[in-house]
């Protein structure tokens, strides 16, 4: 076989997968509300189109640094200083394309051959495939709705061994949109400083936030924490810009280092153009976020709602992030014509081409028994949505 075996042991992403088929039944010309990618529906801000724009008029259209334009990399140190607390001069910063570049960059720098990497389930999906890419060993937390989808001190501390190395730790969470309170990521950060472990802390979903709440970045517990930590965030979910590929990184120099190393050989510098997209993103007006974030917070509180009175469906009301992971368990085992529900991935595909409802099932972050359904879509699609999967489930027995 030509194929190397690490290559063949991770797959495509899930996410992936459902929203192809999805776009493929609406090339057919199916009317399909697709729930299932998470991705801001609102146009990239009308000032960052243009700062791009004119950055291809100044001919700004060659390579850059590899760890990033001087002026981006400052600016993401102001910003951590002045909304986090924490001072990261330009050089321990590290601009790739995507929060995933920067995460896989990351797993690829600090994990060696068979160390531990733990992180909780549910889980972004990408986490234990970038782990098997580094021949390291996932080591998976599972968490439920009753726990708010958050990991305990006592668990974490359970789970580590001699060989362990990392803890990811996702906050806001993808997919369930659980956010850790200080004293939470304080007690977990007692356990780590006390097991010398290492921290990536995926912020991508930061600025979207619900209820007031209150958040905290990881790094900015302890100067202790900080030397442990590399703190991961992006523009994609923020600034609606999924498509321009632009994340980044900040932590301890020698980590950032090894990450500019591996991306020096893999993909170079992020797109320059997106860099200066990003600068204006980040010292522009802000005005744009905060509309999107309100936008974000009805919409979860409808759909909330709206599946929370579906007979048999339990649903936890996350605090960030664009996503609900409802638990939907009781249907399994139940059927509709020829068609047996056994799985979330059954029903996931039961929704898809009876309701016309695209959603991802929770077997895909490693919890069986839920589907993530995002609501980074409008309104109407999310009515339409919610009682199309109503009348799904009435069919079912």
């Amino acid at each position: 076989m030509p194929i190397s075996r690490r290559i063949n042991k991770i797959g495509v992403s899930p996410t992936m997968k459902i929203a192809a088929e999805a776009k493929e039944m609406k090339l057919r010309g199916e009317n399909v509300i697709d729930l299932s990618v998470g991705e801001p529906d609102f146009p990239t801000p009308l000032n960052v189109k243009e700062a791009a724009k004119h950055a291809i008029d100044k001919n700004q259209t060659h390579y850059t640094f590899n760890q990033g334009t001087i002026e981006l990399r400052t600016a993401i140190s102001n910003k951590l200083k002045k909304e986090n607390g924490l001072d990261y001069p330009p050089g321990d910063i590290i601009v790739s394309t995507g929060a995933k570049q920067s995460i896989y960059n990351a797993v690829q720098s600090l994990v060696h051959d068979n160390e531990e990497v733990v992180f909780s389930a549910p889980y972004y999906v990408s986490y234990p495939e970038m782990v098997a890419l580094a021949q390291g060993q996932s080591v998976i937390i599972p968490t439920t709705e009753e726990s708010g989808f958050k990991i305990t001190p006592a668990q974490l501390q359970n789970v580590i061994t001699a060989k362990t190395k990392v803890l990811i730790l996702c906050n806001p969470s993808n997919p369930t949109g659980a956010c850790y309170t200080r004293k939470e990521l304080e007690a977990i950060a007692e356990i780590v400083d006390q097991n010398n472990i290492y921290v990536i802390s995926d912020e991508i979903y930061e600025k979207i936030i619900y209820d007031n709440f209150e958040f905290t970045c990881f790094a900015s517990l302890s100067s202790k924490i900080k030397k442990r930590t590399v703190t991961i965030n992006g523009f994609s979910k923020s600034y609606a810009m999924t498509g321009w590929r632009m994340g980044y990184a900040a932590g301890p120099e020698e980590i950032v280092k090894a990450m500019n190393k591996i991306q020096s050989h893999s993909t170079s510098n992020a797109s320059s153009i997106s860099q200066a997209a990003s600068l204006e993103a980040l010292t522009g007006p802000q005005d744009y976020v905060e509309m999107m974030r309100k936008e974000y917070e009805q919409r979860r509180n409808f759909l909330h709602t709206a599946l929370s009175s579906i007979k048999d469906v339990s649903c936890y009301k996350p605090e960030g992030a664009f996503y609900l992971f409802p638990n939907i368990s009781k249907y399994f085992h139940k059927s509709a014509a020829l068609l047996k529900i056994d799985n979330s991935f059954d029903l996931a595909m039961y929704f898809l081409h009876e309701a016309k409802v695209a959603t991802v099932p929770g077997s895909a972050f490693g919890s069986e028994g839920y589907l993530r359904l995002s609501y980074s879509t409008s309104m109407e699609n999310l009515k339409h949505g919610a009682e199309r999967i109503k009348d799904a489930l009435s069919k079912l027995s």
